[in-house]
């Protein structure tokens, strides 16, 4: 059986064609479709976050809302940018939510991806230390995070509190039990793939690689997870990880699905260049289910991978994309062995 969530951009435009035109619907509606997900029988309810965009931006209380409103669904992030994050105030709110939640955060994090904005970390504070990048900031912040989150005392107690104290150097509060080993780091490349392993950290791969070496998309994303559970065996943790991978699929079952998709069909890789370098984006399916299932069986990428996460079109509205995620639990999910 393999986990199957779906991935939100959360993304609204003003446009009198979207179903999402501002950040309140974003929000409430990433709340309803996680909900409906569940309900489902989906595994995942997972958001994108950006900043300085008409984009989800702090994920924190949004996965506490949703953790308040379902019991079972896994409720993560595809990815927290960490170059803007303060990783004890985070830590703080991951714990919080995860309480909330009963456990069932799964939180990608990562260096993050381009910018709508010019070094927009430095608008919240954070500037990388000298002869670093922002990449080693974000590294920096990650190991703080990581580290805190295991719930180990490092601050010096008041000898006078204003509230009595355990014995010893303190922690941060609240503090949740196994949020430490559902942390993901969304990795672009091979060399990323073997420093998340070497961290203890789950792999999330998404739908771009930030290499090209020449092969089609899912060989070398299967090649990745190769490299990464690799990694993970020779660093000696003991504790089982996760992967995961990103897919756009759109099963065609009636006149919605083709009119919004029906001329995409199967959409190869694309060879472009991403931050100075040059990067693979993987392929994206819309077609009958039983076409799907002979396309994706092909896939060796997300055969390798534990967790498949399907990219919405958040601007179409709940319904649709309770639809979507249906779609694929009930005419492509079994005919692959996945349900």
């Amino acid at each position: 059986m393999k986990h199957i969530g779906f991935l939100s951009f959360g993304h609204w435009t003003p446009s009198p064609h979207s179903q999402v035109r501002t950040g309140s619907d974003a929000l409430l509606q990433s709340i309803e479709l996680a909900v409906a997900a569940e309900e489902l029988g989906a595994d995942g309810a997972y958001f994108r976050v950006h900043h300085f965009a008409r984009q989800l931006g702090s994920p924190f209380p949004l996965l506490a809302a949703i953790g308040a409103r379902t019991s079972s669904i896994e409720i993560g992030t595809g990815v927290i940018d960490m170059r803007y994050e303060n990783p004890l105030y985070m830590a703080e709110d991951a714990g919080a939510a995860d309480l909330i939640a009963g456990g069932r955060l799964q939180l990608g994090i990562s260096r993050g991806s381009p910018e709508q904005v010019i070094e927009g970390y430095k608008y919240f504070g954070y500037v990388p230390a000298e002869g670093k990048t922002d990449a080693d900031m974000a590294r920096d912040h990650a190991d703080v995070f990581l580290e805190v989150v295991q719930g180990k005392g490092f601050a010096q107690p008041n000898p006078s509190p204003m509230f009595p104290n355990p014995p010893g150097l303190l922690r941060l509060e609240p503090f949740s039990e196994g949020l430490r080993r559902r942390i993901w780091w969304g990795a672009g490349n091979r060399a990323s793939a073997e420093w998340t392993a070497g961290k203890g950290m789950n792999l999330m791969s998404s739908t771009l690689l930030t290499e090209d070496t020449g092969i089609p998309f899912h060989q070398a994303q299967a090649e990745q997870i190769r490299v990464y559970r690799d990694a993970w065996a020779a660093a000696g943790h003991d504790w089982e990880p996760r992967v995961s991978v990103s897919r756009s699929i759109f099963a065609l079952v009636d006149d919605r699905d083709h009119a919004y998709f029906g001329g995409h069909g199967e959409e190869g890789d694309q060879v472009g260049y991403l931050d100075g370098g040059s990067a693979r984006f993987g392929p994206s399916y819309a077609a009958e289910p039983d076409v799907l299932v002979e396309q994706l069986a092909k896939d060796e990428a997300i055969a390798a991978a534990d967790t498949l996460l399907l990219t919405v079109p958040n601007q179409l509205g709940v319904d649709y994309n309770a639809h979507v995620i249906e779609s694929i639990l009930t005419h492509v999910a079994p005919g692959l062995g996945w349900r």
